[in-house]
């Protein structure tokens, strides 16, 4: 039996976290939610995950700056990257540091769907 595809969702948004998770989880991925990027950090298992969903905009480090660490520490976890905010050169920021996608909040879920199939290959 295969194991299930597990899915960190980082953002500093409480309810965003919750639903996005639940969200995961009905369409049949495994997810643990983070209120930081540090929180995740500090997970002894946050390597074990199969991708990362992070907000870009949170207090303390940057879903931005996550995917930077993550890449400077050899990790090649896939990272997709959410915001709510429009800012001129976010997509070129996000695509320099080595995101896979980037989505605007709200986003509709066959967005995610396609993100994901694309990472992932299922």
């Amino acid at each position: 039996m295969s194991r299930q595809v597990l899915i960190s969702v980082i953002d500093d948004d409480e309810l965003f976290r919750t639903v996005l998770v639940e969200s995961l989880g009905s369409l049949g991925y495994g997810a643990q939610g983070y209120a930081s990027a540090e929180q995740f950090i500090a997970d002894d298992n946050h390597l074990s995950c199969d991708c990362v969903i992070s907000d870009i905009h949170m207090p303390g480090m940057s879903g931005i700056d996550l995917k930077e660490l993550l890449t400077a520490r050899g990790s090649k976890i896939p990272v997709l990257l959410i915001t709510a905010r429009e800012e001129p050169g976010q997509e070129a920021r996000a695509a320099a540091a080595g995101a896979v996608c980037l989505l605007r909040k709200p986003f509709e879920s066959t967005s995610l769907v396609q993100c994901l199939s694309k990472v992932l290959k299922v």
